[in-house]
């Protein structure tokens, strides 16, 4: 599709006059230039019109916003009076004031749920009109990329330059809506709750005492023309969650929180392995006590408390969970403690003293320390991989049933020295290296920017109950690509220590594809007004049977003072059947996204770069919003990226990929089982022989004696086969695990113990026969006695 074509599908009708008159450019561009006679003259005149164009713009969208940014203070303002109303309704002293005036009072207590929802009404078309105003920045922004690379490709002038300066003096394509969330989700949380503080709904969810729950976690791709739209969506059910201090908890804002400014959301982290990428290889095959260890940091890089943190995989049939255990430590002692030179002994000993926490968790502690320590040590680790991204958290107070996380602006910086160039040197990280995305000054070799944001979803439900319908329709939706297990450490491996891994991850490929698809919903309607908290309807474009329910885990990232957090809910080895459960119906066909794609190579690098999206025809790009009231369809509304993470050129044809492969317990107990098997026949057989030994004649004692030593290499057999199945199992290797020559051999050689116990028997019994021919002779007669004389 042109962008001319998709400028006017994805323009919202009431502003229609205030966007790029791309069109209008682009005919003039033609006209000008057909006689090959583009003179200076026009290219005054051309300059002006799009210096009227970008004021057109700029000025309707500084005017929109301001006009935005009042709504929601006069709501507030209507929130903060209703809020007042129900607290003074609710202490007013009932001796006071005549019957008349009480029952007044109740009406205007009953009518409140009703003021509530007017309210949420309103919020919900704010949160419409900011996402069509993002659009509208989106689509704008990229009209006058295309029609300035227009004009240089037909034209002897290079305006690109230039243009660009301008651009930056009205910057319209820079306006960042993230204090604008915080207000709306501020709004949300309040109208949500009916007007109860935050604090008080927590007090009442979260003491349920319910202990058998099922936690899953699922992780998918959001293409960056679909991250705005995404949060508003996952705003109208759950408020941001802000990560304070270390000192404080997190939680949600109320109005006692005074003016809302955006915390900072950088998360970074440094992640250990050693030279032959040991940690990688183990997390990647998902081998059983696979450890992750890394130093994680929130906010600047002057951040004085750095998180120790190990993440342990545990595999299903050893009955465990897999963990999460961190620490804090202060900036100054983590190049000690890698070294092995500091411990926590001075801290332990506090902690004791001042009785707060729990012996057992204290103890804990001390042996997380020390374990790590050893690892480092012995596994020769080293600062090997660094992430960073800005996460926006959401997850009501108090109830952790969903939690839903957003990571953007993810970026993947090389920490090792396995090229020979000292990066870290002695230290535990780069010292050239902040918190300032896109990290411009880095070389292509050293960064790898993730050209999608990062949404995990973790549900913690009760056994037996479903996951929200909205968590499934979000899922189930065109926002987002799923892609299990994927990992930032494992992928910055992959994609930067290209020539030093031998196994690559299983979504490598995918990354040479577009995930924009086509979306769910019918166009011209919209998700985010069909699905309400309050309506129990089944949003449009959804049948019954895709009313499949979701499971996630729990896997916080919380600021804690000094602790071990454990996070038993997270199981990693259950993401097949978590995956099958939170996964897309099966997904209509993208050929949108089969255009035609570049494929460049980069000087020096050995990897590629960017493929640039190029739809066929018309039909590929019909792409309609989930926050649309309109049902104005959201098309790709930007240019295509350049900032595609390079992929490796050979990695596919000369390295295996590893594809994630579950092994269920039913697998080992359906090994103990053969076992038991063929434990059963030889102790039937071995007493078979006893009873032979022991009851039998010489030709039973010789039989019994062979059927013994045959059932005594039956459990000798069984008990080999057993312990080579399981160990094959444990290392997921793909087979055979039959063998074909031990059962043939036990059969024939009981066979031949049948046969010899029968010829024995068979030649005693013709031994112990009379002979069968001529009469028996009598026996002679007795003398007769002699007579008396």
């Amino acid at each position: 599709m042109k962008f001319g074509a998709q400028l006017k599908e994805g323009l919202y009708p009431e502003w229609r006059f205030y966007y790029l008159d791309y069109d209008g450019l682009k005919r003039q561009l033609k006209e000008r230039t057909k006689s090959n006679n583009y003179q200076e003259t026009d290219e005054a005149y051309y300059v002006e019109l799009l210096e009227r164009e970008l004021e057109k713009v700029y000025g309707f969208q500084v005017v929109k916003l301001g006009e935005i940014h009042r709504r929601v203070e006069s709501l507030e303002e209507r929130v903060k009076k209703l809020r007042q109303q129900g607290i003074v309704a609710h202490v007013e002293d009932e001796a006071d004031g005549a019957e008349g005036e009480r029952d007044e009072e109740e009406r205007r207590l009953l009518d409140l749920p009703l003021d509530y929802q007017k309210i949420e009404d309103e919020v919900n078309q704010v949160l419409e009109e900011v996402n069509e105003l993002a659009r509208f920045t989106r689509l704008n922004y990229s009209g006058f990329l295309k029609i300035i690379k227009k004009h240089d490709k037909h034209t002897n002038y290079v305006l690109k330059p230039m243009f660009m300066v301008r651009l930056n003096a009205r910057p319209f394509y820079r306006e960042n809506f993230d204090d604008l969330i915080l207000q709306l989700s501020r709004l949300y949380d309040v109208v949500r709750n009916g007007g109860r503080d935050p604090s008080e709904r927590a007090a009442t969810t979260g003491g349920s005492g319910a202990q058998n729950f099922v936690r899953r976690t699922t992780k998918y791709w959001v293409h960056p023309d679909n991250v705005l739209e995404l949060k508003f969506y996952v705003l109208k059910y759950l408020p941001v969650l802000l990560f304070q201090s270390a000192k404080n908890t997190t939680g949600s804002m109320s109005e006692a929180d005074g003016p809302l400014s955006a915390p900072d959301p950088a998360i970074s982290s440094v992640y250990f392995d050693n030279d032959s990428l040991d940690l990688y290889q183990g997390r990647l095959e998902k081998t059983e006590g696979a450890e992750a260890i890394r130093f994680r940091w929130y906010g600047p890089v002057t951040n004085n408390e750095i998180f120790i943190e190990r993440k342990t995989h545990r595999e299903d049939w050893t009955g465990e969970s897999s963990v999460k255990q961190r620490f804090p430590l202060k900036e100054k002692h983590v190049n000690a403690f890698m070294r092995g030179e500091y411990t926590l002994d001075k801290t332990i000993a506090k902690m004791r003293a001042a009785g707060t926490r729990k012996p057992e968790d204290i103890d804990a502690l001390e042996v997380l320390a020390g374990e790590i320590q050893a690892s480092i040590s012995a596994k020769r680790l080293k600062p090997t991989m660094r992430t960073f991204y800005n996460r926006t958290a959401f997850q009501l107070p108090g109830d952790a049933t969903v939690r839903i996380s957003l990571d953007t602006e993810l970026s993947l910086i090389r920490e090792d020295s396995l090229d020979g160039k000292p990066r870290a040197g002695d230290n535990w990280r780069r010292t050239d290296v902040g918190t300032h995305y896109p990290f411009s000054h880095l070389p292509d070799s050293e960064i790898c920017r993730f050209p999608y944001a990062i949404l995990e979803v973790k549900l913690q439900t009760e056994v037996g109950t479903d996951p929200p319908q909205w968590v499934t329709n979000l899922v189930q939706s065109h926002l987002v690509e799923e892609v299990p297990k994927f990992s930032k450490f494992i992928h910055g491996c992959a994609t930067l220590l290209e020539p030093h891994v031998q196994l690559l991850p299983f979504w490598l490929p995918q990354m040479d594809k577009d995930i924009r698809k086509r979306p769910r919903l019918q166009p011209r309607s919209s998700l985010l007004v069909a699905s309400r908290p309050h309506s129990r309807d089944v949003s449009p474009g959804y049948s019954e049977r895709d009313r499949r329910r979701s499971a996630g885990g729990l896997d916080e990232d919380d600021h804690e003072a000094i602790e071990v957090v454990v996070d038993d809910g997270r199981r990693e080895a259950d993401d097949a059947r978590a995956m099958a459960a939170l996964s897309t119906s099966p997904r209509q066909e993208r050929d949108y996204m089969a255009g035609s794609l570049r494929r460049e190579k980069r000087p020096a690098t050995g990897r590629v770069q960017p493929r640039q999206y190029r739809p066929r025809d018309d039909r590929h790009d019909e792409r309609a919003p989930l926050l649309s009231q309109s049902g104005i369809s959201s098309s790709s509304r930007a240019a295509a990226r350049d900032t595609r993470s390079p992929s490796p050129t050979r990695s596919i044809a000369s390295k295996r990929v590893a594809v994630p492969v579950r092994v269920e317990p039913k697998v080992f107990f359906a090994n103990e089982r053969t076992f038991l098997s063929w434990v059963h026949f030889a102790v039937v057989l071995g007493g078979l022989a006893l009873g032979l030994l022991n009851f039998g004649d010489k030709v039973g004692r010789t039989a019994g004696v062979l059927f013994t030593v045959i059932s005594m290499g039956i459990l000798v057999y069984a008990l080999f086969l057993y312990i080579w199945r399981s160990n094959r199992i444990r290392a997921r290797e793909p087979g055979p695990y039959d063998d074909r020559v031990g059962p043939a051999v036990l059969v024939g050689v009981i066979l031949a113990a049948v046969i010899i116990n029968f010829y024995l028997k068979f030649s005693s019994l013709q031994q112990q026969e009379p002979p069968a021919s001529g009469p028996v002779p009598l026996p002679p007669p007795s003398p007769s006695p002699s007579p008396i004389s």
